[in-house]
C-alpha cells in the first residue's frame, strides 16, 4: 500500500501561499501558509496541525485494534493528540484519549493505551517523546 499527497507553494516564506492536495480527496488544495502555520491570521491547515491529526487517528485505530484482538468494542474512543514546538522543532506529542468501553475497567483501559501509545504506526516513525493519559467512562 502507498499513500500520495502533493503541496504546492508559489512565493517567499513569509508572504507566500501554498496549498495541499491528498490521494483521497479529503484535502483538495487546502490553504497553508506561514500565516496558518506561525501566526494564526489565516484559515488553512500547516503540516504540525496534520501530524496532529495523523497521530490521533492512528493512535485511536490502535486503542481499538487492541480492544478487537481482547473480543471488546468500544463504545467510543475520542483522542485529542498535542503537538509541541519549540523554535523550529517538533519536541513532543501528547495523547489524550477518552473511552467507553464495556468490560473493562480503568486501569486496563490505560494499560491498553499505554500500549498504543508506542505502538502504532505514527509513533514508530517519530523521534521525539510521546505521552498520553486516559480517561475513562464506565
Amino acid at each position: 500500500m502507498k499513500r500520495t499527497a502533493n503541496a504546492h507553494w508559489a512565493g517567499n516564506l513569509k508572504e507566500g501561499k501554498g496549498n495541499l492536495s491528498t490521494q483521497s480527496g479529503i484535502l483538495n488544495q487546502t490553504n497553508y501558509s506561514f500565516k496558518t502555520r506561525f501566526t494564526g491570521e489565516e484559515t488553512g491547515t500547516n503540516p504540525e496541525e496534520l501530524l496532529a491529526a495523523a497521530h490521533a487517528g492512528c493512535f485511536t485505530m490502535a486503542v481499538s485494534a487492541i480492544l478487537t484482538e481482547k473480543g471488546l468494542s468500544p463504545k467510543t474512543l475520542d483522542t485529542q493528540a498535542t503537538v509541541s514546538m519549540e523554535g523550529l522543532s517538533i519536541t513532543a506529542v501528547h495523547l489524550n484519549i477518552t473511552g467507553s468501553v464495556s468490560g473493562i475497567t480503568a486501569e486496563e483501559f490505560e494499560a491498553i493505551t499505554k500500549g498504543a501509545e508506542q505502538n502504532c504506526l505514527i509513533s514508530k516513525v517519530l523521534n521525539i517523546p510521546i505521552t498520553s493519559e486516559a480517561h475513562f467512562i464506565a
